[in-house]
């Protein structure tokens, strides 16, 4: 099971800390205000009220353990320059981080970022490719290349079980779990026939997930 930690807990911080723990990952959430920890600790693994621009706080969070880091401090460019520098020199595989410009963009890019988002601007561009295919889908970017994202039972899905339909062999993609309500469900037997209004979790390249939404929803 792959370990997160988000770093800054606002609007974005907290979605993508949410829906990591929806979806079965470990979430160390680090914030420096009460209320937001408060507000995400029933969610998450671990939330801790630590300020980002403290080296020494990090001490004991054992963030060396970490697949991935978020950094998500939004307008705060201090916070999120000193997150990324701890979380690089704690060796943590890869960093993902938000900015506000391009120049915020330039300078975590420098101190160790892996790959910045702007998620103002991913937001608009879904919205508007919503808005074309007539099809409304959540979707969490972890980076440039990879998704995790939710797609409601195509109807010519119906009736089909996941093995008939060998999305993976098809088009690279991977049903991950299915979700009842807020509950997701990973246990998801291969052979069981989709009905019609069911939402299943499905995770893989963008292109992939693209390429399967467009020629499976027609």
């Amino acid at each position: 099971m792959k370990k997160f930690g988000v770093f800054g807990l606002g609007d974005f911080g907290q979605s993508v800390a949410i829906a990591l723990a929806k979806n079965g990952c470990e979430v160390l959430a680090v914030d420096i205000h009460e209320e937001n920890i408060q507000d995400i600790a029933d969610y998450v693994t671990m939330a801790v009220r630590a300020d980002l621009c403290d080296q020494e706080a990090f001490q004991n969070l054992n963030i060396k353990s970490l697949d991935v880091v978020v950094v998500a401090t939004g307008n705060n460019m201090e916070a999120g320059v000193m997150a990324t520098i701890i979380a690089k020199e704690a060796g943590v595989p890869y960093i993902l981080a938000k900015a506000k410009n391009e120049i915020y963009a330039k300078v975590l890019k420098k101190v160790g970022a892996d790959e910045i988002v702007f998620p103002e601007v991913a937001m608009g561009q879904r919205i508007a490719k919503g808005l074309l295919t007539g099809r409304f889908i959540d979707l969490l970017e972890l980076s440039s290349k990879f998704s995790i994202t939710e797609f409601k039972v195509f109807d010519k899905w119906v009736g089909k079980s996941l093995r008939e339909l060998d999305l993976r062999g098809r088009y690279g993609v991977n049903m991950i779990a299915r979700k009842i309500g807020e509950e997701i469900e990973m246990d998801i037997n291969p052979d069981t026939p989709l009905e019609s209004g069911e939402i299943y979790i499905v995770a893989g390249n963008n292109k992939s997930l693209e390429k399967c939404l467009e020629e499976e929803s027609v």
